[in-house]
């Protein structure tokens, strides 16, 4: 092999690695409603189409079990697919878990990860009905595998979104960077001890971050409020990998463009305190930290009251514009840049 035609993961990005390893999904089912390319994949049923997604969590990348703790490990990950569901208008119903385990694990620490998935049952109403158990050398990783359902007329994909529409978004974002951040100076702190005896860092001061790290929340509640409301977002997609990843993924779907504006992103307080801690810019935790599980809809301009009147936790952060525009953010300071295709790569 010559060393010009090695090609490095990072140098493609993810949704150009995951489009070319599709090429070879050759063969198409006449159940298949959407194969990949949006939150879930939706199959045909009778009444209804069935969502069918997958997250993958593996020590060393995704957690430190330094400072998870591993009952919001299984909370976490069983957020982070059910929210897939929920960014498709779906309800999660069942869900598979897969373990590869190391020999470090006892069987009371196994039952902590299902006691935080068994947690996170209750919240979204899901069951847990099996998976796959197997072993590992030296790393822990878990999967889960997590299906659901939604009625024809009420699924939201990725695509849908139209020029004019507002973009939208529920809570606030770059929280759970800001706690990653914190749990990760505290590690720092305890190996730089003389002797790394048991550590309780102080962190009371950083609580609400520090959840929205560990235990961070799906939107179900927004999911059940407009299955409530005559109003349907024209496109919707959870934010997992950070503001400016999945305005990519929206207006690449609807092919069109988006002009967000900085001084609206929601950001709370205890993430502003962080960065300024960090000496970062906070405006970075939003756009690029990722994780929070909020979720990022489109919706006409004129319904844009109408919905807040029935749901206040979302603020409006730009609308979308024609696909010739790009990708476009104005700066609190008035200047406007544009974000290419390589900010999904470095993200």
């Amino acid at each position: 092999m010559k060393d010009d035609s090695f090609r490095t993961i990072q140098s493609l990005g993810r949704t150009e690695l995951i489009d070319e390893l599709m090429e070879y999904a050759e063969y198409e089912h006449p159940s298949v409603k959407l194969g990949y390319g949006d939150d879930a994949a939706v199959l045909k049923g009778e009444d209804d189409f069935k969502l069918t997604t997958s997250e993958t969590f593996m020590e060393g990348v995704n957690f430190d079990l330094t400072y998870v703790p591993l009952h919001h490990l299984g909370y976490k990950i069983a957020t982070a697919a059910v929210s897939d569901i929920y960014a498709m208008n779906g309800t999660p119903e069942v869900v598979n878990v897969d373990l590869a385990v190391p020999n470090k694990l006892s069987v009371d620490m196994l039952k902590e990860i299902y006691r935080g998935i068994g947690a996170a049952s209750k919240d979204y109403q899901f069951q847990i009905v099996g998976g796959d158990l197997t072993a590992s050398h030296k790393t822990l990783s878990v999967s889960i595998s997590c299906y659901g359902s939604v009625a024809k007329e009420d699924i939201i994909y990725r695509k849908g979104a139209q020029v004019g529409d507002a973009i939208c978004v529920t809570g606030d974002l770059g929280g759970a960077i800001a706690g990653l951040r914190i749990l990760m100076r505290e590690k720092k702190f305890w190996q730089e001890q003389e002797e790394q005896t048991s550590f309780q860092p102080d962190l009371d001061d950083y609580e609400y971050v520090v959840k929205r790290q560990l235990v961070p929340a799906a939107r179900n509640d927004f999911i059940e409020q407009i299955g409530e409301s005559s109003l349907k977002p024209t496109a919707m997609i959870d934010v997992t990998q950070g503001l400016v990843s999945e305005l990519q993924h929206l207006t690449s779907a609807s092919d069109v463009g988006s002009y967000v504006y900085q001084a609206a992103f929601p950001i709370a307080l205890d993430t502003r305190t962080v960065a300024d801690e960090m000496r970062e810019e906070v405006d970075r935790y939003a756009l690029y930290g990722g994780e929070d599980y909020e979720l990022m809809f489109t919706l006409p301009e004129e319904q844009v009251e109408t919905l807040a009147d029935e749901f206040q936790d979302f603020v409006v952060i730009g609308k979308i514009t024609d696909k010739e525009e790009g990708l476009c953010m104005q700066q609190a300071e008035g200047g406007v840049v544009t974000f290419g295709e390589e900010d999904e790569t470095n993200s």
